[in-house]
């Protein structure tokens, strides 16, 4: 399915089953070895607690996460929003964390994305060199697994030609095929040459309401970044009607740059490889009551 979708926005496409690399190596270098065992997904609180207005109260832990989400101990790969009752201030997280268990206290290797205040460029910082805790605020997506090694879906694609991301032609592909079914999946995947569009919050706040997406645009910091990016992602199909975010991804880099993904700038040259896995099950943890649409993307 995959396969034959991608080829339709990529020029070269290969999707094929295969053994989860070692993860706890280059240029991962995770906490754990794979993403197998038990996957799930759990969409946590939501847009809506960041805009219009943020409510700087919703903060959430990565290992109470794990626990609600019957996995207690499992490791979280995702894109959320950092808490800035930890920072002092708002940035984007990348989670990727080895919960605690009974037996093993939790393993953070997480990264934070935020603007630079001497130059206004990206500071990407090791979680742990700063922080204890494995705390996050106001919304996160997150693909869980026992963290096992096993088979996973890799999918290779270069050479963009459609006008679709990666991940939303992922996503597109899956939602045609299954229809009413909602399929989620989730892992990481590298952008291993060429650029890409790459989103930071500000680290205040926006004191005015965002209304619209173009509000939203014009208070997010956009950067160019360039290739080799190592990215987390989580995909739904479609929403069953939980008020979800059907797709949301963050990444890292070994040479001091990352955040939200938003597209390729290189189409000719890109190279993508990823590591996916369907999920078993799909969590949703403190919906907003009140919702809307805006900041989706």
């Amino acid at each position: 399915v995959l396969q034959k979708g991608l080829k339709e926005n990529f020029a070269d496409a290969e999707v094929s089953v295969v053994d989860c690399p070692d993860l706890t190596q280059e240029p991962f270098n995770f906490p754990a070895k794979g993403i197998c065992g038990k996957p799930r997904i759990a969409d946590v609180g939501g847009v809506p607690y960041l805009i219009p207005v943020v409510q700087k109260e919703k903060v959430y832990d990565l290992n109470t996460v794990a626990k609600d989400i019957e996995l207690p101990g499992a490791f979280i790969l995702g894109a959320g929003a950092a808490s800035s009752k930890i920072l002092g201030v708002n940035a984007e997280l990348i989670p990727i964390v080895q919960t605690k268990s009974e037996k093993k206290p939790a393993v953070n290797g997480s990264y934070i994305a935020q603007i630079n205040p001497a130059d206004k460029g990206c500071l990407l910082e090791k979680y742990s060199s700063k922080y204890t805790d494995c705390e996050f605020g106001l919304l996160a997506n997150l693909y869980a697994s026992e963290g096992q090694p096993g088979k996973v879906i890799e999918v290779k694609a270069n050479g963009r030609t459609g006008e679709l991301n990666f991940v939303s032609c992922l996503r597109q592909i899956l939602e045609k095929h299954y229809g009413e079914k909602p399929v989620g999946m989730g892992g990481t995947f590298i952008i291993q040459k060429g650029k890409a569009k790459i989103h930071i919050m500000p680290p205040e706040f926006s004191a005015c309401p965002l209304n619209t997406d173009e509000d939203v645009n014009n208070w997010l910091k956009f950067f160019e970044m360039k290739a080799p990016l190592i990215c987390q992602t989580v995909i739904v199909s479609r929403d069953p009607g939980f008020d979800l975010r059907v797709e949301h991804t963050h990444c890292f880099s070994h040479h001091g740059e990352g955040g939200h993904y938003h597209q390729d700038t290189s189409p000719d040259s890109v190279q993508y490889l990823g590591y996916l896995l369907p999920a078993e099950l799909l969590f949703r943890i403190d919906r907003p009551q009140e919702t809307h649409l805006v900041g989706r993307d």
